[in-house]
């Protein structure tokens, strides 16, 4: 949510956001929301004078009493006010609950690294590491290999949870684990605290989080509770401190969790494909950041970075992509995504995303900083550090051999209990 002071101040800046993305249908929004607010600015003016007149008054009948003159008139004045003020007041109130309302659906600034273009297919590379792999035998499809191994079983995962779910065991599972590890290693090493979260939140959390169409095409409620499943444990991490206020020395906020979460991807291909790739249970490993707003973008690029870092250990060819604005989401400043190769269809797919929200999100939450030049919003990142399901994915299509087994990145041989190879008979 973008501050209103900014719309009053920068209306055609905000407007020209939501033209590069490609969203003319908000327009209007701004030029109603100003002229609410500046409705409001007046009420609210004329219910502190209303307020001062009561103080004056009442400090003007008891003058009258003591010089023992008869206070009525100054009486009935006196006691018709607070009915003015509380009309003015649901005025007011109802104005307010509309400006928060249109001020949800407003875009956040852009920065000024973010490719103009419509949707996802206007993405721009910005850069490849790592060479793609092209394998000299026919490359079997992740969940095949998996079922092939014996260290994946979909079909009973669909009997018993429907498709979007799977059971691994075994090796893979062991691997699975070890991408954990592997990543909480990495994270602490970097100074990022680890912490456990909620696998639930209530709703005034998860809507402050995520766009609320995320909240309506993903996140799961529990029924008859005001309870969310999380869709990532960063909604979790940053929902920990929801209208609360820190001081700048805590700052900059580093903090990562894994988590399992949980989304119902509507609208998304491939939920019914067998498989690791998209599903709607998944393992994942994530951090944020909550800084000072001279050091967002910095943040910025070391967490994206991180990730990079961790996908060439891993020995897994990546790209790096700059999201464009119609496709970046209205919470966030920039964003990038990081994908892997896939050798069976030589193209890449999306493991992990990088985040900046400025201010936005943690203006939703109401999460508010002191410091020596005052109070003020902090800005909040979010970042992949891995999400395992999608790790899996790359390390079977790359790391599988002629012979249907697989080899296990070196950096990981040391979680494996021995195991480099899957498949591999003892």
């Amino acid at each position: 949510m973008i501050d209103i002071q900014f719309v009053r101040e920068h209306a055609n800046l905000v407007k020209e956001t939501i033209k590069k993305k490609f969203q003319a249908y908000k327009l209007k929004l701004v030029d109603e929301v100003i002229a609410k607010d500046e409705k409001w600015r007046a009420l609210k003016t004329e219910a502190d004078k209303l307020r001062s007149e009561r103080n004056k008054l009442s400090r003007e009948i008891g003058e009258a009493k003591k010089a023992g003159k008869n206070p009525a008139s100054l009486l009935q004045r006196a006691q018709s006010i607070p009915d003015e003020i509380t009309r003015i007041e649901t005025q007011s109130d109802a104005l307010y609950s509309d400006i928060q309302r249109i001020i949800m659906k407003l875009p956040n600034e852009m920065h000024s690294s973010v490719p103009v273009g419509k949707d996802a297919g206007e993405n721009v590379v910005l850069k490849i590491i790592g060479k793609p792999k092209t394998l000299k035998f026919e490359v079997r499809n992740h969940a095949e290999l998996a079922e092939l191994l014996k260290l994946a079983d979909f079909d009973a995962s669909a009997r018993t949870s429907g498709n979007g779910f799977y059971y691994i065991q075994g090796e893979l599972a062991l691997l699975n684990q070890a991408l954990i590890r592997f990543a909480l290693e990495t994270m602490v090493k970097k100074g990022y605290t680890y912490v456990e979260t909620p696998l639930m939140l209530r709703g005034e959390v998860i809507k402050s989080v995520t766009d609320l169409q995320d909240v309506q095409n993903q996140i799961y409620k529990i029924e008859g509770e005001d309870l969310y499943l999380i869709g990532t444990s960063e909604h979790a991490l940053i929902g920990r401190y929801y209208d609360t206020i820190l001081s700048e020395k805590q700052l900059p906020l580093k903090q990562t969790s894994y988590s399992m979460c949980f989304r119902k991807e509507i609208g998304s291909h491939g939920i019914d494909e067998k498989g690791l790739f998209r599903t709607h249970q998944f393992n994942k490993m994530e951090m944020v950041v909550i800084c000072k707003s001279s050091e967002s973008m910095k943040h910025y690029n070391d967490m994206q970075k991180i990730t990079i870092d961790m996908f060439k250990q891993l020995g897994i060819p990546i790209r790096v992509l700059a999201i464009c604005s119609g496709d970046l989401g209205d919470l966030k400043h920039a964003q990038v995504d990081i994908e892997a190769w896939s050798p069976r269809t030589h193209s890449y797919f999306e493991v992990g995303s990088c985040s900046n929200l400025t201010d936005a999100q943690a203006r939703r939450l109401k999460i508010r900083c002191d410091g020596s030049q005052g109070r003020y919003v902090p800005h909040t990142l979010n970042n992949t550090a891995i999400a395992t399901s999608r790790a899996l994915v790359a390390i079977l299509e790359n790391y599988q051999q002629k012979d249907g087994t697989v080899k296990v990145p070196t950096v990981l041989h040391k979680y494996m209990f021995g195991t480099k190879v899957l498949g591999k008979k003892k």
